[in-house]
């Protein structure tokens, strides 16, 4: 970290943003780009990754170091970046087809390892870039050009991948909201280990509309529990909602109905390594309950990149063989010598 001071400026590129107007994607590099400038690391020492996509255009529009990839495979070429040079910032951009679908295998795997980079799941639900197909985030039903009387598929849910790949971190935001959306990604960039943050986009041409219940301003505050650790799980227009347990299970309540008091309410706790809790806060969904958003899980684990330059380190220190030529020059070896005459050659065994 240093004492470099950046503005949402030093982070723009020169290029024009060729996404469609009213994408929720420019409120996410709005979001995204606010987070690194407040960070104080060199713009050079940033590494935006991409696969294919909508969002996958995102390296283009930033003015630091970057790399479109292919179909699915940004998380492994990450990973392949951080690994060579861990200092840098690695961050991946990736849509919900491009992470789950091609890439699933890639996703689920760069989580379990625990590489320190941060992952941004762009949710639309669909598939934008190749004109509406349905996506593996899709519901039940959902109708689209390839599901045109409904897919019959359940979709995946990301968090739930995050937390069955032993996650830790996930964070949820959502494109219309900024200031919780730096928050959130500021959270995972501090984080040391894998952060995932889903956020909710909104596709004006293939799927307008798809998280406009929870979006709705009329009935924001009664859909939407914004999570702080050590704070009550409190939500609604006059903030009297909150969560419980009760017999195993998430209740919504009201304080004051049935003796329900504050400090009945469950407090957010982020950093606890059972992940029970944070599993049901992701499941949550309307209209039996609001969706969580904020940082639902930042548990401490080691780290793959960490434990892999620790292990090089050690091995070098013990090892007899310091480098490649030593490697090269060790066991049996010989030389190979032309002879006087020309005549071929006159191998001498070492």
């Amino acid at each position: 970290m240093t004492d470099l001071k950046y503005t949402i400026k030093d982070f723009k590129s020169e290029n024009e943003i060729r996404w469609c107007a009213g994408c929720g994607d420019f409120a996410i590099i709005n979001a995204v780009q606010r987070a690194m400038a407040g960070l104080g690391i060199p713009r050079e020492k940033f590494a935006v990754i991409s696969g294919i996509g909508c969002s996958s255009r995102f390296p283009y529009y930033m003015s630091t170091y970057g790399f479109h990839t292919i179909h699915g495979r940004a998380t492994a070429v990450a990973s392949g970046v951080k690994a060579a040079n861990p200092e840098l910032s690695v961050w991946v951009m990736t849509g919900d087809g491009d992470s789950m679908a091609i890439g699933g295998n890639h996703f689920i795997h760069l989580i379990r390892r625990n590489f320190d980079m941060n992952v941004v799941v762009f949710n639309n639900r669909i598939y934008g870039l190749t004109k509406g197909q349905y996506s593996p985030t899709s519901e039940r039903g959902f109708v689209s050009k390839t599901s045109p009387f409904g897919t019959v598929e359940d979709p995946f849910v990301p968090g739930q991948l995050v937390i069955g790949a032993r996650g830790t971190f996930f964070g949820r935001s959502i494109d219309g909201n900024l200031k919780l959306s730096q928050s959130v990604l500021e959270g995972a960039a501090a984080h040391k280990g894998t952060s995932v943050v889903e956020v909710l986009q909104n596709c004006v041409i293939f799927n307008n509309g798809i998280h406009a219940a929870i979006t709705d301003p009329n009935h924001r505050a009664d859909r939407q529990l914004i999570l702080e650790h050590g704070k009550p799980m409190l939500f609604g227009e006059e903030n009297d909602k909150g969560l419980i347990f009760d017999k195993g299970k998430l209740k919504v309540v009201k304080i004051g109905e049935n003796g329900v008091k504050e400090s009945d309410i469950l407090v957010h706790d982020a950093c606890e390594e059972d992940p029970t809790l944070h599993l049901a806060l992701i499941n949550m969904k309307l209209p039996d309950f609001p969706v969580a958003f904020g940082v639902i899980r930042s548990v401490s684990a080691p780290v793959y990149d960490v434990e892999m330059e620790a292990q090089i380190e050690e091995v070098q220190q013990t090892c007899k063989i310091k480098n490649v030529d030593q490697l090269l020059r060790s066991g049996n070896t010989w030389e190979v010598t032309g002879n006087e005459n020309g005549k071929g050659s006159d191998p001498k065994c070492q």
